[in-house]
């Protein structure tokens, strides 16, 4: 039986060109929606919404444009009349290193993409739809909201910042929106290849079910929590990481074991 949980809704994707973003792209298409997929070009935008499905669009709007964040919630609003999920995806991380190190342009970018953009697309689709008509919205956090690690720091405040963003505007837009996040682990993308592309196998060795994530991991959570199944969780951040936390708190256990004699 085919998936149609989300037929005759319309959601957006922000960050779609690929990895997670598209990944719940296509989840949503083929749970039944119509998706817009925004990109920072026309080119990658229009690609992916053409290797999605005839029920999707390729939208370029910068996740910090105003004035592209608000066109593209027009457009979707003309070509499908509804806007009822929300998927925050784009992020960025240039601020590679200790937090010190870092100048206020790395630092200012971080939280604009990862924190301030979800501000901005749900203050448009609330005005726009939502408000009136009810909607959910996911946010893409990270498993690095609830660590810390070397090198990470801004990327992991930004994230952590987003997971309080998430449980704040729940409080604020319920019972009408929900708003949900997911906080993946190491996943197969181009944003993560620093963690996983030389040492795979090391990753998944620490890891409980003994892999590093997929995109579609991912895209499938994300669908449900934009659709009904979900419809009594609101405020939450869920880690999907194949157990890569709980490995590493055990490793780390015994560690200090054998440090311990």
């Amino acid at each position: 039986m085919s998936d149609r949980r989300l037929a005759g809704r319309t959601a957006i994707v922000t960050g779609a060109s690929r990895g997670i973003g598209l990944a719940a792209a296509v989840s949503l298409h083929d749970a039944g929606a119509n998706v817009v997929l925004t990109s920072r070009t026309e080119e990658a935008a229009v690609a992916a919404a053409a290797s999605v499905g005839e029920r999707a669009l390729g939208v370029r709007a910068h996740a910090t444009d105003d004035a592209a964040a608000a066109e593209c919630v027009e457009r979707t609003l003309e070509r499908f009349g509804t806007i009822d999920v929300l998927v925050n995806n784009a992020g960025t991380n240039p601020a590679y290193g200790p937090i010190l190190a870092q100048d206020h342009s790395r630092f200012a970018k971080t939280m604009d993409v990862n924190l301030w953009a979800p501000i901005l697309w749900s203050r448009l689709v609330v005005d726009a739809w939502m408000g009136e008509h009810g909607g959910t919205i996911v946010n893409t956090a990270s498993l690095g909201g609830f660590v810390v690690a070397p090198d990470l720091g801004i990327y992991h405040v930004s994230k952590a910042a987003l997971i309080h963003l998430t449980k704040q505007l729940a409080i604020e837009l319920g019972p009408g929106v929900r708003v949900n996040a997911v906080a993946p682990g190491v996943v197969r993308t181009r944003l993560a290849e620093a963690l996983w592309s030389e040492h795979e196998d090391a990753v998944a060795a620490r890891t409980p079910l003994a892999r590093i994530g997929e995109p579609q991991d991912v895209g499938s959570l994300i669908t449900f929590l934009a659709s009904t199944d979900s419809s009594w969780i609101t405020g939450e951040t869920i880690v999907i990481d194949g157990g890569q936390m709980i490995g590493a708190t055990a490793a780390a256990d015994a560690a200090g074991r054998v440090a311990a004699g």
